[in-house]
């Protein structure tokens, strides 16, 4: 059995419109064609969509959802998750023909963060066009980018993605975001599919948020449609969530920016790509080598000069 990449995801959400917006104005997605249920689709991709957005009465991500490799692989793995006393749900037809797979099925972690997973995925005949005349995103085999959720019971979630689901850890660094000895800091782990892309889901020793997300993230194909896009955020008046930095573990560069439901969207190049096969775990001391400032530091940085 194999997790082949992040495939789309599901959010729900109030502000369908604004949605629409950023997608194409600020990340420069495509419009796809909408589905049978109503909900607009977003490609960056030949892939029918990586964004599905359903009209709710919240705001959250609902569903990240992952390839599996074969409709054996899928029944599997729909028992592991079961006997890890985890509900699972089954797609009819006409769910999985919205999402352009063969077979699908919805659950959630041990957090309660959503999860689809599926087999099967269907192309678009239409070429990707970007409304932004962004060259590209860095999709295909390394699926559309990564996941990362809150896990206050971080030891259990991280079992339940290791052991029950089948990622591997790529990096388990314990971060401390302050000088503080007392600071007991977070725990993290990312986790790769089988695949080059450093980590197609994280987990983070922190409170669940009401979005269900921390963020997810987009890699382009140059750090010139990187810095497009962040003006194009900047001329939008979306909120930057972290400045542009480079991370330390997978080499991101790249910036961070809240979407309509709250969650953050990262939007990188250059990122590095691992051999599956071989690697072995790091763990590394901090996030970034530079950068990244987020906006939380920001108002620490401020109220301290006011005072």
């Amino acid at each position: 059995m194999a997790i082949k990449q992040l495939g789309y995801v599901v959010i729900e959400t109030a502000k369908a419109d604004v949605w629409r917006d950023y997608m194409t104005q600020v990340v420069g997605a495509m419009s796809a064609d909408e589905s049978a249920d109503g909900a607009a689709h977003y490609r960056v991709d030949d892939r029918v969509f990586r964004f599905r957005i359903v009209d709710s009465d919240v705001e959250r991500l609902a569903a990240a959802a992952y390839e599996v490799d074969s409709r054996g692989s899928l029944d599997e793995l729909a028992g592991k998750i079961e006997a890890a006393e985890r509900d699972v749900a089954w797609g009819d037809d006409a769910g999985a023909s919205i999402r352009g797979v063969e077979a699908y099925f919805s659950t959630s972690d041990p957090a309660g963060n959503g999860l689809e997973f599926y087999v099967g995925d269907a192309k678009s005949d239409q070429p990707f066009v970007s409304p932004q005349d962004v060259s590209g995103f860095v999709t295909g085999e390394f699926g559309m980018g990564h996941a990362v959720f809150a896990a206050p019971d971080f030891e259990k979630s991280h079992a339940f993605y290791r052991d029950t689901i089948g990622f591997h850890d790529t990096d388990l660094p314990h971060f401390r975001f302050s000088p503080d000895p007392e600071d007991p800091g977070m725990r993290f782990a990312f986790m790769h599919a089988d695949n080059g892309r450093h980590h197609a889901l994280a987990i983070g020793e922190m409170p669940q948020n009401p979005a269900s997300c921390v963020h997810l993230m987009l890699e382009m194909k140059n750090v010139s449609d990187v810095g497009k896009c962040h003006d194009r955020m900047r001329g939008a008046g979306v909120e930057e969530s972290a400045s542009i930095g480079r991370h330390q573990n997978d080499q991101t560069l790249g910036f961070y920016m809240k979407t309509p439901s709250g969650f953050d969207l990262e939007i990188g190049c250059d990122s590095l790509v691992i051999d599956p096969g071989s690697w072995k775990a790091t763990a590394h001391g901090q996030p970034s080598e530079w950068g990244h400032v987020w906006s939380w530091q920001k108002a620490m940085e401020e109220s301290e000069s006011t005072q």
